[in-house]
C-alpha cells in the first residue's frame, strides 16, 4: 500500500502559488492549463507574424489549392479561392482566439464559459481525439519525407523486403522512417513551449528556403515552360459559380483546426494584439505563396514527367529514379526532403501536439500537465495504426475532413459567448471551479443552452456529412455542404444568443459598452507580488469585476 501511495505522490500534478508553496490539487486545475504565467508570456508580434507565416508551411498545403484543377478552375482561380477561405480563416482565428490572448486560457478552459465545467469536456475530448488522429496522420507525411531523404543517401532502402501487405500505406522501409520520425518529433517536445519561437523562425527561413529551391530548380529542368499554369477554366455559368463557392469554403473549413486551437497558441502572447497582424495578414498572404509554389512545381511536372504529379514528395522521388539518379539530384532532393521532414514535425507540434496537450491536460488536470499531454499524445498517434487508416479507410479519411461541422458549431458558441454576451469578460478563478455557486456551474456542471445550440447547428449539415460517409443524396445536398462551415457558425451564434435571451446566463449583466480589461494577471503569479505593499507591478492593478489583475 506505501508503494501505492507513494507511486501516486509522484504523478499527481504538483500545483504552486504565488509564493511557490505547493497548493492543493483541484479536480478542474493545474498549473499548466491556467492562465499564462508573465514569466512564460515570451512570443511577440514578431514571433506571432512569424508563427501564421509558417502555419501553412508543411507539404500537403503544397499542392491543396491545386486540387481546383481538377475540377476544370484555372489556376489563379483555384488560388484566389484558396486565398479568400483563408483570409476568412484569419478573421475568425482573431475573434475565437481573443479570450486566449487576453487572459491567457487555453481552448477547454475557454469552452467551459458556455459549455460548464464538465460539460466542455465533452468539446475538449472530440477536439483531443482529432488531433491525435491527426498526429498520426502527419506522421506519416513525415515518415515520405524522411524516406525520400534517405533513398537520396542510401539507394539500397528501396530493396528492403516489403513485410506490411497492401493494405499499409508504407512499407517496411516507410515503417522505418516513420519511427525515425516519431523519435524526432518526441524529442523537440521537450522543450517548453514558450521557448519554441526561435524554431518557429527557423522553421519559416527552412521552409521557404526549401519550397523556392525546389520550384527553380523544376522550373529549369521543364526547360522554363509551365503551360499548364496558363490554361483557363473549362466549367462555366452556374457549375463554376458552384465551384469556385466550394473551394473558397474549402479553403475556410481546412483551417477550422488553425480556429479552435487559436487560443492555445496566443496565450503566450507579451501583449494581447500582438497576434493580430499574424492572423489578418501573414497567414493568409503564406497561404497565398504556398499555393503559388505548389502549382508552378505541380506544373512543371507535365514538362517534365509528361504528366501532372501533385504530391511534391513523389515529385521528388521521381527525379531520383533510373538515369536521374546522379549525385547533383540527390544532393537536392536531401536538402529538400530534409527540410520539408523538419516543417512537418513543427506542423505537427504546433497543429496537433500543443492543441492535443492542452485537451489532454484538461480532461484529467489532477494527473495529467501539457507537457505529458503531449507525450500521450505521440503514443496514441503510434497506438492508433495511423499507416493502415490512410491506406484502407477511404471514408474515415472524409470523415476527418468532414469534421468541420461540428468544430463550426463549438466556434459559433464560442464566439457567441464572448462578444454578444459577456463583451469580453471573463471571471477567470470560476472557469477553475465545481463549485455550484460558480459562475458557469448551470445545470449541474452542463451548459444546457451551449448544447442544444451545438445540435441544432450541426442538424442543417448532418446530411451533406452522412453522403461524406456515402450515404446518396442530390445536388442540392451536395452543393449546400459547400457551405457548411459559415452555416454551422451561424446557426450556433443565432441560437444560443437566442436561447440567453430567453433563459438568461448567469454573469451576464444588462448595459452596454465593452468589458474587456486591459491586461490580465493570474491569482497565482508571483508577478503580482514583485511591486510594492499594495501588490501593484508597474501600474498592473486589481480587477474587481474578473476577480484577477488588470491594467486599468
Amino acid at each position: 500500500m506505501s508503494l501505492l501511495s507513494s507511486l501516486h505522490d509522484k504523478i499527481v500534478v504538483k500545483n504552486v502559488d504565488q509564493e511557490g508553496n505547493i497548493r492543493p490539487v483541484e479536480p478542474l486545475d493545474n498549473d499548466s492549463i491556467r492562465p499564462t504565467r508573465l514569466k512564460d508570456r515570451t512570443w511577440t508580434q514578431l514571433t506571432y507574424i512569424s508563427f501564421w507565416f509558417s502555419a501553412t508551411a508543411n507539404v500537403s498545403n503544397l499542392y491543396a489549392a491545386s486540387t481546383g484543377l481538377t475540377v476544370g478552375l484555372s489556376m489563379w482561380e483555384a488560388v484566389a479561392c484558396s486565398f479568400a477561405g483563408q483570409f476568412l480563416a484569419g478573421c475568425l482565428m482573431a475573434l475565437n482566439g481573443r479570450g486566449g490572448a487576453l487572459y491567457r486560457i487555453p481552448f477547454p478552459v475557454l469552452c467551459r464559459a458556455s459549455f460548464g465545467p464538465w460539460g466542455a469536456l465533452w468539446p475538449t475530448f472530440n477536439r483531443a481525439v482529432m488531433s491525435i488522429v491527426w498526429n498520426g496522420v502527419n506522421a506519416v507525411q513525415g515518415a515520405q519525407c524522411i524516406y525520400v531523404f534517405l533513398h537520396a543517401i542510401f539507394p539500397s532502402i528501396e530493396n528492403i523486403p516489403d513485410k506490411m501487405g497492401p493494405k499499409s500505406a508504407l512499407d517496411s522501409a516507410g515503417m522505418m522512417c516513420f519511427l525515425v520520425y516519431w523519435i524526432i518529433n518526441c524529442a523537440f517536445l521537450i522543450v517548453p513551449v514558450p521557448k519554441m519561437k526561435s524554431l518557429v523562425y527557423i522553421k519559416v527561413f527552412v521552409y521557404y528556403g526549401a519550397v523556392i529551391a525546389m520550384t527553380g530548380w523544376t522550373v529549369s529542368l521543364a526547360g522554363g515552360t509551365t503551360e499548364a499554369l496558363r490554361h483557363g477554366s473549362t466549367i462555366h455559368g452556374s457549375e463554376k459559380s458552384w465551384m469556385i463557392c466550394k473551394f473558397l469554403f474549402i479553403g475556410l473549413g481546412s483551417c477550422a483546426t488553425f480556429i479552435s486551437n487559436a487560443a492555445d497558441m496566443q496565450r503566450y502572447a507579451r501583449r494581447p494584439n500582438d497576434v493580430i497582424w499574424g492572423q489578418l495578414f501573414s497567414f493568409p498572404v503564406s497561404a497565398l505563396a504556398v499555393a503559388v509554389f505548389g502549382n508552378v512545381i505541380a506544373s512543371a511536372s507535365v514538362s517534365i514527367f509528361g504528366e501532372l504529379i501533385w504530391n511534391p514528395l513523389d515529385f521528388l522521388d521521381m527525379l531520383m529514379a533510373g538515369e536521374r539518379y546522379t549525385s547533383g539530384n540527390r544532393t537536392a532532393c536531401a536538402f529538400i526532403a530534409l527540410a520539408l521532414a523538419y516543417s512537418t514535425v513543427f506542423s505537427a507540434i504546433f497543429e496537433n501536439s500543443i492543441p492535443a496537450g492542452n485537451d489532454i491536460a484538461a480532461l484529467l488536470p489532477k494527473y495529467i500537465t501539457i507537457k505529458r499531454g503531449f507525450f500521450i499524445c505521440a503514443i496514441l498517434s503510434y497506438a492508433i495504426n495511423p499507416w493502415y487508416l490512410l491506406s484502407s479507410a477511404s471514408v474515415f479519411i472524409n470523415f476527418l475532413s468532414s469534421y468541420q461541422i461540428f468544430l463550426s458549431a463549438i466556434t459559433g458558441i464560442l464566439i457567441c459567448d464572448y462578444y454578444a454576451l459577456r463583451r469580453g469578460r471573463l471571471n477567470i478563478p470560476d472557469l477553475y471551479t465545481a463549485d455550484p455557486k460558480g459562475e458557469y456551474h448551470y445545470y449541474h456542471g452542463f451548459g444546457i443552452r451551449a448544447f442544444a445550440a451545438y445540435v441544432l447547428a450541426i442538424v442543417p449539415n448532418f446530411y451533406g456529412f452522412l453522403n461524406q460517409m456515402g450515404v446518396g443524396a442530390g445536388i442540392g445536398v451536395l452543393r449546400f455542404y459547400f457551405v457548411a462551415y459559415p452555416v454551422g457558425i451561424s446557426v450556433a451564434f443565432l441560437v444560443y444568443y437566442g436561447f440567453a435571451r430567453v433563459w438568461r446566463v448567469r454573469g451576464v449583466v444588462g448595459g452596454r459598452g465593452w468589458r474587456e480589461p486591459k491586461e490580465y494577471l493570474d491569482e497565482f503569479d508571483n508577478a503580482r507580488y514583485g511591486g510594492d505593499n499594495n501588490g501593484d507591478v508597474e501600474g498592473v492593478q486589481v480587477d474587481v469585476v474578473g476577480k484577477g489583475i488588470a491594467n486599468l
